[in-house]
Parts: C-alpha cells; structure tokens; sequence
C-alpha cells in the first residue's frame, strides 16, 4: 500500500515488551516509511515525549500504554493503544480516557501501517487547524474553542458504538453534529435515520421506530418496516428524546440493551446491527428526578454527553457564520454578492441580539435581511423590527455597553496587528478629544502624548476638521437612525 507523503518520515515510538514480537512490529513501521525507537517502559515513553521527538506514541496496553493514559500533554502526540486481551467495552473506556484509538492484537501488518498513517494524517490536520485557529469536523467548522473541545471528543468516538446524547439549545446544530459523527465512523456507507420524538404521537412513535404487522391495529392496511430496521448497519438519530412516553423508553432501553425488538402485531424477533445518537435541549437530569424519564435510560444513552454552546456566546462563529449564510442566500435569490459583506455597525446589530434560536434563527432572519436589503450592502435597517428599540428606531446596543464597532472588533479573528489596533486608537483619540471638548492640547495630554503626534493620529484616523461637538460622547448609548 501507498502511504501519504505528508505521513511517511513521521517519528512513532514504540513502547512495548522485549522480545520478537516488537521488534517485528518496529520493522513493520519501518517498512512503512516511519522512524521507530522502541521503548519497554512507560517513563522512558514519556521523557521521549516531553522532549518533542515523538509524531505518534504506540504502546501495548498491559507494557506500559495504561500508564499513559491521562498522562501524555494536552496537545501532544495521539496515542494509539494495542490490546490482546480487551473487549470493545474496554476499547470504549481507552478511548474516553485519552487514546485516539485501541486495536485489537494481534493485527496484519498493512492494517497496522494504514492506521497508523491515518492517525498521522489526523494529527495533521489538527495541528495545521489550530496554527489557523479554525477548527474542523466533517463539514463543520468553529473558530471557537468550546466548539474545538467538541469537535475533539466527536471524532475520538467517532467510530466506535458508543452512544452520544448531544445537548444544546434549540438551532445549536444537533442533528448536523450527529450526522457527521455517523459520517466520520465506519458506518458511513450504511443509512443514517433521523427521527424527531416530539413530532410524532406517543401511540404512533412505536409503530414509527419499530413498524407493525398487517391488521395489529386499525389503519394497519399492510406490513411496515420501522426506523430501527430501515438503519441495520447504520446509525439512527432520536431527537427530542425527552419526549418519549414512558412505554416507549422501555422499548428503546431494550433495544440499546440488546439489540432485538418486536413489530407490533407480531411475534417474532428482530435483531439490528444499530448505533443509537440521541439530543434534547431539556434538563434530562431534573427529568429523571421528577420521575418522567427513566434514569437507566438516561445513563444507557449519557454514556458520551456532548454539549453545544450557543451561538450568542460565540461571537466570531456568529460573524462568520453571518457572512456564510449572507453570501449563499444572495448567491441563491440573485441578489448582489456585496450583501455577504458586513460592515461594523451591523456586526454590532448581530452581536447585540442574543439569538435564542440559535443558528436556524440566524439563517432566517439573514435571508429577510437579504431578500429585502435596499442597497447593495446590508444595513442595520434591512433587519427590522428585531433590532428596533421602544421608538422605532434601529438601535445598536450590544450587552456590553461598549461602542457597537468596538464589539464587532473585539470579536473579529486575529489579522495584522497595525490594522487591528486602527479601530481602538482611533476612539481612544475621540474620546480625549471629546473629554478635552475639542482642545488639543488638552487631549494630547491624556493621551501622554505631544501635539504634533496628537495631529498625525487624527490625520490618520479622519478626525481632522470634525468638530467636538458632532463626535458621539461616551456616555451616550450608541445608535443608528433609521433611513426612514
């Protein structure tokens, strides 16, 4: 087999017993274009490690590689573990504790070699993400880092069996989350089956999830093949899981349990091959303690909780996720391209929503905005009643009570320093020329700064000529008229 360029030449080490079994192993990984130094103890392993000579850390469980579980640095190389004598329960448990993969020993070389090369090209991609600061999983992208802890624990559990219950607010992103863990795992060529619990009657929820017999009940006109079925070799997605009836999480806990459930209306057995994610945006916990949901059901299903922050509480994704959907809705109504640019004051209009409904809330109100933007940018006006105060007009007041351009720049990603401190400079001089009421020498005073440097920075930021005055003070809540 070929190995990536950008794989081979990476440095593994290798921590396993002495003996022919590991020296067979180390000239497997050498064959396959790695350099290999063979380590028989955890501390040896791990002062390699310290010392930033190791791509990747292979290690037999029972000769160390437990030892390395939770020790390895946050950022440092990915762990692969080799297991003789576990189970996929305990594969499960290495991964959740650290290790980006467990196989099963004994293995062939060539798999050997593939994945380890594709472990290296994971490690990769991750490292040329976070020198970006963009972060990545499948087709979802987060310049924000709760959103990169996120991305992490979905992709190390990616392709294994275990069941994920993912949280978050209604919008967050739930289900595209949990469609691209089905994605990332080996499970990716077979079906992904969505099912929404709140949108389907309690008494039709099972027929729905598990299908029914011809005549088991009025209406029942021919067989029907459930969700459970309709995804054998895939994974199934309950949304609004916190909506099932009672009945209805007996039958899942014994599906997750055992795999095997009956239609309605009939005797026999099925067995499904089926990988249960699951998402609510309630209070699970406070679910069980009220007695509506069953609390061995919850932990059958909590085995991995992932939780989304929301939207208003990631600005940059909120800028870049604005000027996305901005672009492709103008791309998709024929309207100009220049609407996916957003200028600082409705930046400022998005961050001073709190965007409860998430991103689903933020496509919807950009699309109005775009359908019915009047020029060929987008003005804060375009958004209409949802940022207009008591008086109609379009007000600009983020949380903070900072200036409205100031929050936009405090949330914006990292660029070239110059241009990046212009914005702050340039209010810092407004603000001492306003405190002074005009008086330069005054206002080159607070600065610390002499006249003639007071001069070239309002020359440079377009202060030159505007009287004290006209310039908005302080104390004044920021605002923007509205054309009308």
């Amino acid at each position: 087999m070929s190995i990536p360029i950008h794989t081979a030449h990476a440095q593994v080490l290798l921590l396993d017993g002495p003996g022919p079994a590991s020296e067979h192993l180390a000239a497997a990984l050498r064959t396959g274009g790695h350099g290999v130094s063979l380590v028989h103890a955890a501390d040896e392993a791990l002062a390699r490690i310290a010392a930033g000579e190791v791509d990747l850390v292979l290690a037999e469980l029972t000769a160390g590689g437990a030892e390395l579980l939770g020790a390895l640095p946050e950022h440092g190389p990915p762990l692969v573990l080799l297991d003789t004598f576990g189970t996929a329960e305990d594969a499960r448990a290495h991964t959740l504790a650290g290790a980006a993969e467990v196989l099963a020993r004994p293995l062939p070389d060539e798999l050997l070699v593939e994945r380890i090369a594709d472990q290296l090209e994971r490690a990769r991609e991750r490292r040329e993400r976070q020198q970006q600061g963009c972060f990545r999983f499948g087709d979802l992208t987060s310049r924000d880092q709760r959103m990169a802890a996120v991305f992490e624990l979905a992709e190390r559990v990616a392709d294994t069996r275990t069941g994920l219950l993912i949280r978050g607010e209604s919008g967050t992103g739930k289900t595209h989350l949990a469609r691209a863990v089905h994605v990332a795992s080996a499970r990716a060529g077979a079906a992904f089956v969505e099912v929404n619990c709140g949108a389907i009657p309690g008494e039709l929820l099972v027929s729905e999830l598990f299908g029914h017999v011809k005549g088991s009940f009025t209406g029942a006109d021919r067989d029907r093949v459930g969700k459970f079925e309709a995804a054998h070799g895939g994974t199934i997605f309950l949304d609004e899981i916190a909506s099932a009836s009672p009945d209805m999480q007996v039958k899942l806990l014994r599906v997750l349990e055992s795999q095997r459930f009956e239609r309605i209306g009939d005797n026999r057995t099925i067995e499904v091959d089926v990988r249960v994610l699951a998402a609510c945006n309630e209070d699970l916990e406070a679910a069980v303690s009220a007695g509506n949901f069953r609390e061995d059901l919850f932990w059958r299903l909590n085995v991995v909780p992932i939780v989304l922050p929301p939207l208003r509480e990631r600005p940059v994704d909120l800028l870049e996720l604005s000027g996305r959907f901005a672009a492709e809705l103008a791309e998709r109504h024929g309207r100009p391209a220049s609407l996916a640019r957003l200028d600082p004051s409705v930046q400022a209009v998005l961050l001073a929503h709190d965007w409860p409904g998430n991103v689903r809330e933020l496509q919807h109100r950009l699309e109005r905005a775009v359908l019915l933007a009047r020029g060929p940018v987008l003005d804060p006006a375009d958004f209409g009643e949802l940022f207009c105060d008591a008086s109609g007009s379009t007000a600009l007041v983020p949380a903070t009570g900072l200036p409205p351009e100031l929050v936009a720049w405090a949330a914006a990603p990292a660029g070239p320093l110059k241009a990046g401190l212009a914005l702050p400079e340039r209010l810092l001089v407004q603000r001492a020329l306003e405190a002074a009421n005009g008086r330069r020498s005054d206002a080159a005073a607070i600065l610390d700064i002499n006249r003639s440097t007071l001069f070239n920075k309002m020359r440079q930021h377009g202060l030159l000529g505007t009287p004290a005055s006209s310039q908005q003070t302080p104390n004044v809540t920021p605002r923007i008229e509205s054309p009308e």
